[in-house]
């Protein structure tokens, strides 16, 4: 039989490996989330396009056609189109995409979430946005020249209100 001494000893051992193993992978691998010589640019919005088909006046017969309660003056059909959105560095871009409007129906807006890497220093920064179905062209542009430093995050956003990006 194993004395009391002897088991304490032994259970003091193990918890003793058990809390340095704990210890040491708490703390290894050692993670890196973003590189700590880059600066980091987040382009970020959710917005509705424009529908596709405009909205039309309803004739006053087929106002009366309608069941009470749905009678409107205008109609408008729910579909919105996709955008156009592009992100420059420079004249170089880094995101060119065509992004689709979310929901069934495809009448929610449309999302996007990117995370750009980039090396520190003087940047001329350029967000674009294609809204409309007009084939050439951006319907709005933000163009910016920014010192970025090293492990900074610049958020670029659209504010759909004031019909801009925002750029912090």
């Amino acid at each position: 039989m194993i004395s009391d001494a002897a088991r304490y000893v032994g259970q003091a051992a193990i918890y003793g490996l058990l809390a340095l193993a704990i210890g040491y992978f708490s703390s290894r691998p050692m993670v890196v989330y973003f590189p700590t010589d880059k600066a980091q640019i987040k382009f970020s919005f959710a917005h509705g396009a424009k529908r596709v088909e405009e909205c039309r006046r309803l004739a006053p017969e087929e106002i009366a056609k309608l069941p009470p309660r749905e009678r409107r003056p205008h109609t408008c059909g729910r579909e919105r189109l996709p955008m156009r959105v592009q992100l420059l560095v420079g004249d170089v871009p880094i995101y060119d995409d065509v992004i689709q409007p979310t929901g069934l129906s495809r009448d929610g807006p449309a999302r996007i979430y990117r995370k750009f890497s980039i090396a520190p220093g003087r940047h001329e920064i350029t967000a674009r946005l294609r809204d409309s179905n007009r084939m050439e062209g951006f319907d709005y542009e933000r163009r910016v020249t920014i010192e970025l430093k090293a492990q900074q995050n610049l958020a670029i956003d659209f504010s759909s209100d004031q019909g801009t990006f925002t750029i912090r």
